[in-house]
């Protein structure tokens, strides 16, 4: 059994820096959402939702 000598990366560096961002852009939305009072079900959801939100904005300025 031969391993390929070139194998492709899992994730392009343009796409985990795009994930990356979008993750800590939902940490922070989370962590201020919580930070007022609401509940965790609610800063969970803020945080997802702003995660999401950010992700093709990224996509179209970095590159």
């Amino acid at each position: 059994m031969t391993t390929p000598q070139n194998p492709q990366p899992f994730l392009s560096l343009h796409t985990a820096v795009v994930l990356l961002i979008a993750f800590v852009i939902g940490t922070v939305m989370g962590v201020l959402t919580l930070l007022t009072g609401a509940p965790t079900a609610a800063a969970i959801a803020a945080g997802i939702t702003s995660a999401g939100a950010t992700i093709p904005t990224l996509h179209t300025h970095i590159r």
